[in-house]
C-alpha cells in the first residue's frame, strides 16, 4: 500500500496509549496488551508457579493486560500434551494466576482455541482434527477429518471454557481464529476443500469461527471482554486472502460477538515465520525435535522456516485495510517496541497495541517507556526465543536474573 492508497486517518484527538481505556465491559489502565505467546510452563496441563511468575512480571512491568496462551478447549486441541487445557482441574491454578496478575495491577485474558491440524497427535496420544484429514507434518501421523458432530462439540467446548474463565476470575478471553489452528484451517481455501455446510463459499468456511464466537458471547454475555485473534492472511499460496479475512471480521462485527479483534497473519502449519519477521533460527528449532524430524528440518527447513526481514510495525499496512473497513476496536501487533510505534498505531486509528518478544527481553518495558519515552527495546529480533517454547519460553540472549 502506498501513501496515496492509505485511508484517511481518523478524526478527533489521538488517544494516549498509556492512558486508561475501555475494552468492552473492561476498564484497562492503558492500551498495551501482552500478546499470547505459548509459555511452555504447564508440564501437567495445569497452571504452575512458573507460569504465574511468567505473567506476573509483565503485569508488574506496566502492561494493561496479559494474555495466557494457549488454553485448549479440548485435550486433542493442544499443540502438545504438556499444555494447559480448560477443565475443572485447571480452575484452582487459574484462580491463583488471575489473583497474582490483579495484585500487580493488570488484567488477565485467557486465549481459548482448538489447535486442529497444528496439534501434535503423537504427543497428545489423540487424533488431531482438520478440515480434510491427511498426513500431518507436525506429528507425521494422519489427521482425522472433523465431522459435524466434532465441530458441534468444539463449539460447545469453547462456551464451557469461557464459563470456566469467568469462574477463574479472568477479565477477558481471546478466541484463537488464526495461524491455521482449527477455526483458521476451516477459513483457508487451501486446507478446507469440503463440500458440506463447512466448506466452499467464504460464509461456509467461516461457519465454525462464527459459531464458536456466538456460543462464547451467549455463555458469558458482558461479564468479561471477548476478543478474537484473526488472520488477515495466511501468508501462503491458496490460503486465506485479505479480502476474505476482512469479510470474516465484518461478520464478527455484525454479530456483536467480540469486543475487539487482534489482527495477525501467518500459518503455524505451513509458514510459521511469516508472523515473527527477523531471523529464522533453524538450528535451534531442529535441536528440539526427535531425530527423524530433526533431520528433515535440517534438510528442507529453509523452505518451511522462511525468514522475512524485520521492520517496525510490519503488519501496519495490511492492518490499515482492515481499519478502513471496520468500526470494531482493533489491536495492532507486529514490530511494536517503542513509544513512537505505539503513538503511530494510535494515530492510525487502532485502539490497542500488543507486544510479545520485546516483553520477553524486558518485562518492565512499558514502565520504562512511561518514564522515558525515548526508551528503545533491547530485543534484536533474532527469534531464538521461539524454539524455547518446548522448554520454557524465554529470551536466550537476556542476562540471567
Amino acid at each position: 500500500m502506498t501513501a496515496a492508497d492509505r485511508p484517511p486517518r481518523p478524526s478527533g484527538p489521538t488517544p494516549d496509549v498509556l492512558a486508561p481505556a475501555r475494552l468492552g465491559p473492561l476498564r484497562l489502565r492503558n492500551r498495551v496488551i501482552k500478546a499470547a505467546t505459548f509459555e511452555g510452563r504447564t508440564p501437567d496441563a495445569v497452571v504452575t508457579d512458573e507460569l504465574i511468575e511468567y505473567h506476573r512480571r509483565p503485569a508488574a512491568g506496566g502492561v494493561a493486560m496479559t494474555t495466557v496462551a494457549y488454553c485448549a478447549v479440548a485435550p486433542e486441541g493442544r499443540t502438545r500434551r504438556a499444555q494447559l487445557w480448560m477443565r475443572p482441574e485447571a480452575l484452582p491454578g487459574l484462580r491463583r494466576l488471575t489473583d497474582a496478575v490483579h495484585d500487580a495491577g493488570a488484567a488477565v485474558s485467557l486465549q481459548l482455541g482448538h489447535a486442529g491440524p497444528v496439534a501434535d497427535a503423537r504427543s497428545n496420544r489423540l487424533p488431531s482434527l482438520s478440515p480434510m484429514g491427511g498426513l500431518n507434518p507436525v506429528s507425521l501421523r494422519r489427521d482425522r477429518a472433523a465431522t459435524a458432530e466434532d465441530l458441534d462439540r468444539v463449539v460447545r467446548a469453547h462456551a464451557s471454557a469461557a464459563r470456566l474463565a469467568v469462574a477463574a476470575g479472568a477479565d477477558a478471553v481471546e478466541l484463537h481464529l488464526g495461524h491455521n489452528y482449527l477455526a483458521s484451517a476451516f477459513l483457508s481455501p487451501r486446507l478446507n476443500r469440503r463440500t458440506d455446510a463447512y466448506g466452499g463459499s467464504p460464509a461456509r468456511r467461516a461457519r465454525l469461527a462464527l459459531d464458536l464466537a456466538r456460543a462464547v458471547r451467549e455463555e458469558v454475555g458482558d461479564r468479561i471482554a471477548i476478543t478474537a485473534k484473526l488472520n488477515m492472511t495466511d501468508g501462503v499460496r491458496g490460503g486465506l486472502a485479505p479480502e476474505d479475512g476482512l469479510q470474516v471480521a465484518r461478520w464478527l462485527q455484525e454479530d456483536g460477538s467480540v469486543d475487539a479483534l487482534a489482527l495477525t497473519a501467518g500459518s503455524s502449519l505451513l509458514n510459521p515465520m511469516y508472523l515473527f519477521r527477523g531471523d529464522a533460527p533453524l538450528k535451534e528449532f531442529a535441536a528440539r525435535f526427535p531425530l527423524p524430524q530433526r533431520l528433515g528440518l535440517r534438510t528442507v527447513g529453509r523452505s518451511f522456516l522462511r525468514a522475512y526481514p524485520y521492520e517496525p510495525l510490519y503488519l501496519l499496512d495490511r492492518a490499515l485495510e482492515f481499519r478502513a473497513g471496520l468500526a470494531l476496536p482493533l489491536v495492532l501487533l507486529g514490530g511494536i517496541t517503542d513509544r513512537a510505534g505505539m503513538d503511530r498505531a494510535m494515530a492510525e486509528g487502532f485502539e490497542f497495541v500488543a507486544m510479545a518478544r520485546a516483553l520477553l527481553r524486558e518485562p518492565d518495558l512499558v514502565h520504562r517507556i512511561a518514564g522515558a519515552p525515548a526508551t528503545r527495546s533491547l530485543c534484536i529480533h533474532c527469534n531464538r526465543c521461539v524454539p524455547t517454547i518446548y522448554t520454557g519460553t524465554h529470551c536466550p540472549v537476556a542476562p540471567a536474573d
